[in-house]
């Protein structure tokens, strides 16, 4: 395969790539944007096995059919609701994957026509081995804080913010050195151990309830890793591909932030999702108790119900018997609507994708933006494993660690049953006035069964 025929087939991977991220853009087209993809990066393996500078062919294959498998097998076995979890190891596996493109281009410097290239090649390693290094870290803590390894609670060193700020700035002292030293290994290995402190610090300074934005900025990390690379390996397909997913990644996390009330500096400073000491209803008041046949009765007499999913319900996975108490009150001839924050769960969209899975047609799943004005006029609002995205401390207390960030209002509707195991607090660390409203009533107990419950009372 020549290298023209190459560069045409990576121009057709990287519309296909285009493509993808437009169909993911909306649920109805998120199928035909996976495919879209899948086309786009099969292309791409082909053509740059059967590319002219192609070597070690067989061990390439090897390498792909061993990573295929592990893939597969992971997609099979991985729950939605580790899929955050997934994602942000994935991450990581690109940010080492820089790390070691950068040190094997190092090494194997091709030769270049001019001093110019040469030291254009040597700032390429250095700052592509710096996000790669950053990413990894970055990536492995968020796993360990998604999965409940680490503690959601931010890292408070002493003057974190200085030593983030040191670690640049000998970082780029190290890039001066290793440029004039024409290629020092030595200035290349420490900045690599301090990008990987770098990394791990940046991250664990972020508090839990920030850790999706953390996941879409560890993205468009990746992307820009990937992009750098490309400029290593002089692939333009690694390039284009890797700044797709860096620029997209950047736009939704500032996207996630604005709806967070959130500058996007804030976050990566760890300004947010600080532990709080509240956390005895005796300070709140009393809450209510309630049972599933009482929820039911309740929404046998509702005209207009909305329901806001949270990550609880992920992992309870009751989105099966929340969608069959939706058709049957449906049937009933009661509005049913889904209000949904833009950083429920745990990963961008996790909530639309549960959903989604469970058959939960498009048109009833609105965002918080488009549903929150309609709480006034609702009967009943079911809040199924949802904590921080629908606590009122957000607008009413400013001193709050989540002031200011936008909330579903959902304690302006009639009645409120909140769906809870316990009355611990959330995933910020923050308690929930919510739960002590006179209009609100707590249903304890797992999720799905009381979703069961609930959807056998209404036959």
């Amino acid at each position: 395969m020549s290298a023209q025929m190459v560069q045409a087939a990576y121009i057709v991977a990287a519309l296909f790539f285009i493509m993808s991220l437009a169909g993911l853009s909306k649920q109805t087209s998120a199928k035909a944007g996976n495919y879209y993809g899948i086309v786009g990066m099969a292309i791409a393996l082909i053509s740059t096995i059967l590319g002219p500078d192609s070597q070690g062919v067989s061990w390439v294959i090897l390498a792909m059919v061993i990573g295929a498998g592990i893939g597969i097998r992971l997609a099979k076995k991985v729950e939605m609701t580790q899929m955050p979890e997934l994602v942000a190891v994935l991450h990581s596996f690109v940010g080492l994957a820089a790390v070691l493109v950068g040190y094997n281009s190092f090494i194997d410097a091709p030769l270049l026509a001019s001093a110019a290239e040469h030291t254009i090649h040597l700032v390429e390693v250095f700052v592509g081995v710096f996000i790669g290094a950053v990413t990894f870290t970055g990536s492995i803590v968020a796993y360990g804080k998604l999965s409940g390894m680490i503690k959601s609670s931010p890292l408070n060193l002493p003057h974190k913010h200085k030593l983030n700020l040191i670690a640049v700035l000998v970082s780029i002292w190290l890039l001066i050195h290793f440029v004039k030293a024409d290629g020092s290994v030595w200035a290349l290995i420490l900045m690599t151990f301090i990008a990987f402190a770098f990394g791990y610090h940046l991250v664990a300074s972020i508090g839990g309830a920030d850790m999706p934005v953390v996941v879409s900025m560890l993205n468009s990390y990746s992307g820009w890793a990937a992009a750098a690379a490309g400029f290593m390996l002089a692939n333009d397909l690694l390039i284009v591909t890797g700044a797709l997913v860096g620029s997209s990644g950047a736009i939704l996390s500032y996207i996630m932030c604005k709806a967070m009330n959130r500058s996007f500096v804030s976050v990566i400073a760890g300004g947010f999702g600080q532990e709080v000491a509240v956390s005895s209803d005796q300070e709140m008041g009393e809450y209510h108790e309630t049972t599933a046949e009482e929820v039911a009765e309740l929404l046998k007499n509702s005209q207009s119900v909305i329901i806001t999913p949270g990550y609880g319900m992920a992992v309870a996975q009751a989105q099966y018997p929340v969608f069959d108490i939706t058709e049957k009150l449906r049937s009933r001839g009661i509005n049913v609507r889904f209000g949904i924050h833009p950083v429920a769960g745990r990963l961008p969209g996790h909530m639309n994708v549960l959903l989604a899975e469970a058959k939960v047609p498009y048109d009833i799943v609105l965002e918080m933006d488009e549903i929150n004005d309609d709480f006034p006029q609702t009967d009943t609002v079911l809040v199924i494993g949802a904590n921080d995205t629908v606590n009122p401390a957000a607008l009413e207390d400013p001193t709050s660690p989540i002031a200011g960030m936008p909330v579903l209002e959902v304690w302006n509707a009639k009645q409120v049953i909140v769906f809870k195991r316990s009355m611990n607090t959330g995933y910020a660390g923050v308690q929930n006035p919510l739960f002590f409203k006179d209009n609100t009533q707590m249903l304890f107990g797992d999720a799905k069964a009381s979703v069961e419950a609930i959807s056998k009372a209404l036959q």
